[in-house]
């Protein structure tokens, strides 16, 4: 699948840090990784933490699929508005979720400062706002249950926002949000990993998954084999080639970076922003003082009509940025599409889709990608252990 179109700002900011080499000889592990983006580095970085021995595979260069076109901004609040997937899930699954991905943001931090990365990851406050006076109601409702369950959260006043440089009808604005450069990110935790053991082959496709006694034998393209253990499968949207069950909706989604600012507006200095619309838009800056902003998601059809779109997406979202920020000049420098997926919950997927397979999916659809992943890790070291954890109930196949 063709999950990305155009170079993204991120893949044309730092080139390519590191290459590795395809897979030229059959080898044996106690785990293989599939996917070398995000997910599958902090995979890497929890297992290798755990003193397995690990390979890991991409059919791409490493980063280089959904990774290098993320936005990178970091949220705990879930696709879902909290007040409305505590209807759908049930209250502890749907605030534990929304407590957990909070959590995943310092632990983010964390990681990022143990493999001395220079991603850039920088706190951020949050400002979830309303469009269109419609959405107030809304708006306050999710307030009111957030208030309700321990978050800090803040309304912030038409007035308020009209200081700030923000044309809406009212906020909640919360303190757990945060920025980075999540390719940058990406390459370090790899890089620091297989300094630790970790093998990585790029350019590597699987072609066949077969179970052989006690042992996974996985067949390359190419002809050889890896013997595992454990498979983790950390392939993101294009797991929907692997997972027979229908768990997400695949949907094109666009993005542009602006020329830096000689003088950045204020608005951006510390906070990052996002709407009520349905799908929503977004904005965030960068460390280089550009402003990077995404939205008018379309469902899937395929790359071509995708990629097609782009151009007429480049107007609308720089027409919607005028409308939300009408004294900030934004001049488009990039844009690229991508494809992500929804779930029905705006929850993720772990755990084995077949309990008679010893294969583990970490799959967090939806904005909440790298906190999900985040949250990930842990779940799939339960999996493969076989030992309970909420996480693998709250969050397993056919739920």
């Amino acid at each position: 699948m063709d999950i990305r179109s155009n170079e993204p700002y991120w893949l044309i900011k730092n080139a390519l840090p590191q290459s590795y080499p395809s897979l030229t000889k059959s080898i044996s592990a106690d785990v293989l990784i599939i996917g070398a983006g995000i997910t599958g580095a902090l995979m890497a970085y929890k297992l290798i933490g755990e003193g397995k021995k690990i390979v890991m595979v991409d059919r791409r260069d490493i980063c280089n699929g959904s990774t290098a076109a993320s936005t990178s901004m970091l949220q705990y609040e879930i696709d879902v508005p909290l007040h409305k997937l505590i209807e759908q899930v049930g209250l502890t699954c749907a605030v534990s979720s929304y407590q957990n991905c909070e959590n995943a943001i310092k632990e983010i931090r964390k990681i990022a400062t143990s493999v001395g990365s220079k991603c850039g990851f920088k706190y951020m406050k949050s400002v979830y706002f309303a469009s269109t006076k419609k959405d107030l109601d809304f708006l306050r409702n999710e307030f009111k249950a957030r208030q309700e369950h321990g978050f800090d959260v803040k309304w912030l006043s038409k007035e308020e926002l009209e200081k700030i440089g923000l044309k809406a009808y009212g906020a909640i604005e919360s303190k757990s949000g945060a920025v980075m450069d999540v390719y940058t990110l990406a390459n370090d935790i790899l890089k620091y990993c297989s300094k630790k053991g970790l093998e990585i082959y790029d350019r590597t496709s699987v072609e066949e998954i077969k179970a052989k006694n006690d042992k996974t034998v996985v067949k390359t393209k190419d002809g050889f084999t890896i013997e595992v253990d454990h498979v983790v499968h950390c392939t993101g949207y294009e797991s929907t080639e692997t997972v027979k069950e229908d768990i997400v909706k695949l949907k094109s989604t666009f993005a542009l970076a602006s020329e830096a600012f000689e003088t950045f507006p204020k608005a951006f200095k510390e906070r990052i922003y996002w709407n009520t619309d349905a799908p929503y838009l977004y904005f965030r800056s960068t460390d280089d003082n550009r402003i990077v902003m995404g939205g008018g998601d379309r469902d899937f059809k395929n790359a071509m009509r995708r990629d097609a779109l782009l151009p007429k997406k480049e107007k609308e979202l720089a027409k919607s940025f005028k409308k939300c920020f009408p004294e900030i000049e934004f001049i488009a420098d990039y844009s690229w599409a991508g494809t992500f997926g929804e779930t029905k919950d705006g929850l993720p997927y772990f755990g084995k889709p077949d309990a008679e397979k010893n294969e583990h999916y970490i799959l967090g659809f939806g904005g909440n990608g790298i906190t999900f992943s985040v949250m990930g890790m842990d779940a799939i070291v339960h999996s493969i252990n076989k030992t309970p954890h909420p996480y693998l109930e709250y969050y397993k196949f056919r739920r």
